[in-house]
């Protein structure tokens, strides 16, 4: 298998072909004609790697999966420490196309899955609704800051409040598409998510946007672990014993979802609020209790939906 390392930028990309004397590079464009170009330009049996870049990476993977050619997106984490272990001390989009290249011989990734229509157009979504509202929380910070001056521009002030009006109306509209899309391509896993006592439609919306319809991971830590609610620990020797906070991977906004969920599901969620005062009987701090319940909650997420069965507070499993 030939492996070729793929550098992604906005308007174009660099090919890491592997040679005699190491790799070749050829840059091409990031358009339709460009990826078509850089097709017709594969060998017969190849594997392309690319870091995962966000949407300027997808017309790239879509065409490529489209000519059936294998491809692996790979977190830039990933890349970054296998660079560091080949001790890179230089980075441009040559050498990092090469890197890629040389990740994939040696790491041999495993094929990536494009997502599916509805999981695509949800993110969208999701994405947009995320910068609506910090524009929407940006312009009431201004809004009030505004009226506290002795003397307030009319014209400022009238611009600020449509603008305000605006952003509500058009929050209002994404999250019900949202909420509807969800309920109407993945009716089963919202129906299972929205009986767990502390998970609501738009928490339940935001977990199969990130789980792929709880399609991408095979146990709920790798879930966990993806969101970042993951503890961290460092130990070596005798000198260094130290327990970390939260990894803090992934999607910052879907992590304090689950947070405000977990805090609400303390007094609704039987197995919640029993891991909850068990924490705290033990001397661990509310924000740590509340991070596990958090751990729980997905738990609990991932059972009902692998399952098919319908979250019921207070049930306890049978032991074998």
């Amino acid at each position: 298998m030939t492996y070729i390392g793929i550098d992604v930028s906005k308007d174009s990309f660099v090919a890491a072909y592997p040679a005699k004397s190491g790799y070749t590079t050829k840059t091409f464009k990031n358009t339709s004609s460009g990826v078509h170009q850089f097709i017709q330009s594969l060998p017969a049996e190849c594997h392309c790697v690319m870091e995962a870049t966000g949407n300027y990476s997808m017309l790239l993977l879509y065409l490529l999966q489209q000519a059936n050619i294998i491809v692996s997106m790979e977190n830039p984490q990933k890349i970054k420490h296998f660079a560091r272990a080949m001790l890179s001390t230089t980075k441009t989009d040559d050498i990092d196309a090469k890197l890629i290249a040389m990740y994939g011989e040696k790491m041999e990734p495993a094929p990536y899955k494009i997502p599916s229509e509805s999981i695509m157009l949800l993110k969208q979504k999701r994405t947009v609704l995320r910068q609506l509202k910090k524009q929407l929380t940006m312009l009431l910070n201004l809004q009030h800051s505004l009226s506290v001056l002795p003397k307030q521009d009319p014209t400022a002030k009238v611009a600020t409040e449509k603008t305000i009006k605006f952003l509500r109306k058009q929050i209002s509209k994404l999250e019900d598409e949202i909420t509807h899309l969800s309920s109407k391509e993945f009716k089963r896993q919202m129906d299972l998510l929205i009986s767990i006592r502390g998970i609501g439609k738009t928490l339940a919306s935001a977990l199969i946007v990130a789980t792929g319809g709880f399609t991408y991971f095979s146990n709920a830590k790798q879930i966990s672990r993806f969101l970042g609610l993951c503890p961290t620990y460092q130990q070596s020797g005798t000198s260094v014993n130290f327990k970390g906070h939260i990894n803090r991977n992934g999607d910052t906004y879907l992590r304090s979802q689950l947070y405000i969920a977990a805090v609400s599901s303390i007094k609704f969620n039987a197995a919640c609020k029993e891991t909850f005062e068990r924490l705290k009987d033990k001397g661990k701090t509310g924000k740590v209790a509340v991070i596990a319940v958090a751990n729980k909650l997905i738990r609990q997420a991932f059972a009902v939906v692998t399952n098919n069965r319908p979250y019921v507070d207070g049930y306890v499993s049978a032991l074998p």
